[in-house]
């Protein structure tokens, strides 16, 4: 008798709805009995995993677009999102990864040909000031570093994180101590720095100072290869972006920088050499060198003709030698100035 009282299932609004009270209980009642509450997080788990079923299917129906549009909706309008975030540590594992996929295909959805998470992410900024400082509790790090790459994909949002206080928290971040942590760190930071060209390339002008200083000091002199390696290759992503190109010409005229470049030439790891190579190119080709700049150059020219005509990569790479040639033809040919010339012990 039991089967014929079965309750009928949940409409996609509904889903949301249960969701939004679940939530609401479990951050509310954190001195309910252990018992009630375990159950209700059970409960929740399980219908996070419902939604995901009506986001992707179930491998054998696909999404109905409809039930998809009715979930996106009551979710971002009930601030649902909010507070599932707050949420996510009293959750398991199993149970995050349902929210953070079903997070990022709600971020995708489209509402009337509208992305409502756009919207609501843009009036909802300061769900940034809890998703950044995730990185600081090795239990949720990974969980709330992917939620918070999916947001970053919308430009207000990612400019947001680039001009608040969090930008100088990344450099500690990126010094993590746990490989995997460390390592989506990592890619939040090429995210912020990478995607969107007009906004990174503001940022980089108005941020140049402090923010060159701490990546040198913190990034590429660490004394960590991977971290050493990661910074090499970033930066030269970021200076050979025609966007940044301004950034570019002001890096480029530092012999600051130009001795960190060299000292980075002689690293152990095969990669970053390769790396730092594609940087260094960028002073010796710059047509307007400072004087300072050519001195030293022309100073270790010896050095740098001798390291350049050995230095190779494991597979052929025209475009590799091209920039080698030109760049031993150009220090080659580079004029001495007037200046005091300057040796660097280090090469």
């Amino acid at each position: 008798m039991k089967g014929l009282f079965k309750s009928k299932p949940r409409t996609p609004v509904e889903m949301v709805q249960h969701l939004h009270e679940l939530l609401v209980f479990v951050l509310g009642n954190t001195e309910t009995r252990e018992k009630k509450r375990a159950e209700k997080i059970g409960e929740l788990d399980k219908l996070l995993l419902d939604i995901r079923t009506v986001l992707f299917g179930d491998g054998q129906i696909e999404p109905n677009t409809e039930a998809c549009a009715q979930v996106t909706k009551e979710f971002f309008q009930k601030d649902t999102f909010r507070l599932l975030i707050n949420c996510l540590p009293s959750l398991d594992s199993g149970a995050r990864q349902n929210a953070t996929h079903v997070i990022a295909n709600l971020r995708r959805q489209r509402v009337n040909s509208k992305v409502i998470a756009s919207e609501y992410l843009e009036n909802n900024l300061d769900i940034m000031d809890i998703l950044v400082p995730g990185y600081e509790d090795s239990d949720i790090a990974w969980t709330y570093g992917a939620i918070l790459r999916e947001c970053i994909r919308h430009q207000n949002v990612a400019r947001y994180v680039l001009e608040s206080d969090h930008m100088k928290k990344f450099f500690g971040y990126l010094q993590n101590p746990n490989f995997d942590i460390a390592s989506d760190v990592q890619a939040t930071f090429k995210e912020l720095l990478t995607r969107h060209k007009s906004t990174v390339a503001e940022f980089l002008s108005a941020n140049y100072d402090w923010f060159f200083r701490e990546y040198n000091s913190q990034l590429l002199q660490s004394e960590s290869y991977i971290t050493r390696r990661h910074a090499v290759k970033l930066l030269g992503d970021m200076l050979l972006d025609r966007s940044n190109s301004a950034v570019m010409v002001r890096y480029v005229t530092s012999l600051d920088h130009m001795r960190m470049m060299m000292n980075l030439l002689r690293d152990s790891n095969k990669t970053i050499k390769l790396d730092t190579f594609h940087v260094f190119k960028l002073f010796v080709a710059n047509h307007n060198k400072p004087p300072e700049i050519i001195s030293v150059l022309v100073t270790n020219r010896s050095k740098l003709l001798r390291f350049f005509g050995e230095f190779n990569i494991d597979k052929e790479d025209e475009q590799f030698e091209a920039d080698k040639s030109q760049i031993i033809k150009e220090i080659a040919t580079l004029q001495p100035t007037d200046r005091p010339c300057q040796d660097l012990d280090s090469f």
